[in-house]
């Protein structure tokens, strides 16, 4: 039997690429697009951008999100649930010192594994004009004040401390570890473990030493 051979100078024919289905595509744009929102900002990232770099056309986008401002909106809503998933399992169970490591934990897990979802959070761009911007990071973190706000409140009842100071020191403590997790989002060390460690130790240590009723310190002569 005789084998055909290609034409000199032709290259064997390749299959067609497999069509992606209609979830399957909008979660392609939707990683595209996250990349880009994390990298450029809301403004600075247009629906061409998005469509080349996933390989597409213009209209296949609109098709899917309607433009730019409602891929943005769903962009953020899924890193959003992503996170505050993650903290709030955190805070569900276990004794107090557990519970407010493993809200720092979560945080630099979430920070680890998906940098660009929080480059875009913590942006707070607002997906269109005269916006006062996007809050949903500030409300995680308000989520999470209030979390340990009843931690704390307890914890104080217990020890005979005044309950109503625990709104001023859980904003102390969740601020603390969120700009921490903001600082090692650019450094990555040490790992994310003794950065959870650390802070805590700061926090409870400082905690287990609090005075029932701090003052300002005098200046004196030396």
């Amino acid at each position: 039997m005789a084998v055909t051979r290609p034409t000199e100078g032709t290259e064997p024919a390749r299959a067609p690429r497999a069509r992606m289905t209609g979830p399957q595509r909008r979660q392609q744009l939707i990683e595209v697009a996250r990349g880009l929102f994390a990298e450029r900002g809301f403004e600075g990232t247009s629906i061409e951008e998005i469509a080349q770099r996933a390989q597409v056309s213009k209209p296949v986008v609109y098709e899917h999100f309607g433009g730019k401002e409602g891929l943005y909106a769903v962009v953020v809503d899924r890193e959003m649930e992503t996170l505050l998933e993650m903290v709030t399992s955190s805070l569900s169970n276990n004794r107090s010192l557990y519970r407010i490591q493993q809200v720092a934990l979560a945080l630099l897990t979430y920070i680890e594994e998906r940098p660009d979802g929080f480059q875009i959070l913590v942006r707070g761009e607002s997906a269109g004009s005269g916006g006062d911007g996007d809050t949903r990071y500030g409300s995680l973190l308000n989520d999470a004040i209030s979390q340990v706000e009843h931690i704390l409140a307890g914890d104080f009842e217990r020890r005979g401390f005044d309950p109503s100071l625990a709104p001023l020191y859980a904003q102390a403590l969740v601020g603390m570890v969120s700009v921490t997790a903001q600082w090692w989002l650019d450094v990555r060390e040490p790992p994310k473990e003794v950065v959870a460690a650390h802070l805590v130790n700061l926090c409870w240590n400082g905690l287990t030493r609090l005075e029932a009723d701090p003052a300002i310190v005098e200046a004196t002569e030396s």
